[in-house]
């Protein structure tokens, strides 16, 4: 018989508040800082699929509704978060221009579709590219903070604009949607078991070889 031990096969939980590995069978909750112990995040897959399904929905008017507003004696202006990029580009602020197209554009849609592979990943039961997997899952925790880059923007220009100007700038509409993007977004992220990508990954019991046993035994008879 050939197992591999692994921490919730010996009915051990890792707390997520402090980090105790734990009994489940001595303790419901921590024992160091009383936070309810579970192998798996509780309602993890539907939790997740709740918060990115949103976050898609909130796509579209994150970036078709303006997220500025420009007001001057010449007129009021609304700029989109693309129309915003091409401003840049054709002003000669091209590094700028890459950044927020990157940041604001590019990385939300690719954080939601790498989730969607994670989710999809683990409703099939894959057991490949498991490694893989769990990396992209830490890499989509580490640039979820730099998708509010736009937001950042929008905030500068209104301080520095609003200054010595007649023009007054105020957030759009789309600043509030970009903003739930990005924050429904993470909280999938979080929402988001990665101890079930490994689940697969484990191997289950191999039974004895029955054939093999009888034989001996009859052998011996």
């Amino acid at each position: 018989m050939s197992r591999r031990h692994t921490a919730a096969s010996q009915g051990l939980a890792v707390c997520e508040v402090c980090g105790l590995l734990a009994s489940l069978e001595q303790h419901e909750h921590c024992p160091r800082c009383q936070a309810p112990l579970h192998l798996r995040k509780p309602d993890s897959l539907a939790r997740t699929w709740a918060l990115m399904l949103a976050a898609y929905v909130l796509y579209l008017p994150a970036n078709l509704l303006p997220i500025m507003e420009t007001r001057s004696p010449f007129g009021t202006q609304h700029d989109t978060i693309m129309s915003g990029v091409v401003v840049l580009w054709d002003t000669g602020s091209w590094e700028l221009a890459l950044v927020v197209f990157c940041a604001s554009i590019v990385l939300p849609m690719l954080k939601l579709f790498s989730l969607t592979y994670l989710l999809l990943s683990v409703h099939r039961g894959s057991h490949r590219n498991t490694r893989q997997r769990a990396r992209l899952y830490r890499l989509l925790e580490l640039i979820g903070r730099w998708s509010m880059l736009d937001v950042y923007v929008v905030t500068l220009l209104v301080a520095l604009v609003q200054v010595q100007s007649l023009a007054i700038i105020s957030p759009g509409p789309g600043v509030v949607a970009f903003g739930a993007v990005v924050v429904l977004s993470m909280l999938a992220t979080m929402a988001f078991d990665p101890r079930l990508i490994w689940d697969r990954a484990v191997p289950q019991t191999v039974p004895p070889d029955t054939s093999a046993a009888s034989a001996e035994e009859h052998r011996h008879a």
